[in-house]
């Protein structure tokens, strides 16, 4: 999933049987299992729907949406490649914001009194 940001939704081994064949396409294979990569994800209701990137067969691309009871999802990742995430390393140089709307701070400089 290099220089991909986007969602893995992983499915209950159950939900997976029952989904039987019409889920294989959207499923890709992982070190946890099963699940499927998308681009967004809507779980405000009682199905989750799963927004996917695909390929018309004449090749052009296209949005596919893929709806699922809620009760076989086991787990949503959210997935960024492209972002930091975690702890700031105070240790790495440049400047940094620390909350958003006020001014970027340098490691080397002290904070403007207000």
């Amino acid at each position: 999933m290099s220089e991909w940001s986007g969602y893995a939704v992983f499915f209950f081994p159950p939900a997976l049987e029952a989904l039987g064949d019409a889920v294989k396409p959207y499923l890709q294979e992982g070190p946890a299992g099963p699940f499927v990569q998308c681009r967004e994800v809507d779980t405000g209701g009682a199905f989750i729907e799963m927004t996917l990137e695909g390929r018309a067969p004449d090749g052009r691309a296209v949005d596919l949406e893929l709806m699922v009871p809620g009760n076989m999802v086991r787990m949503i990742v959210s997935v960024r490649s492209d972002a930091e995430f975690g702890f700031y390393d105070r240790n790495r140089g440049g400047a940094v914001t620390l909350e958003p709307g006020m001014p970027p701070v340098s490691p080397t400089e002290p904070a403007a009194k207000p």
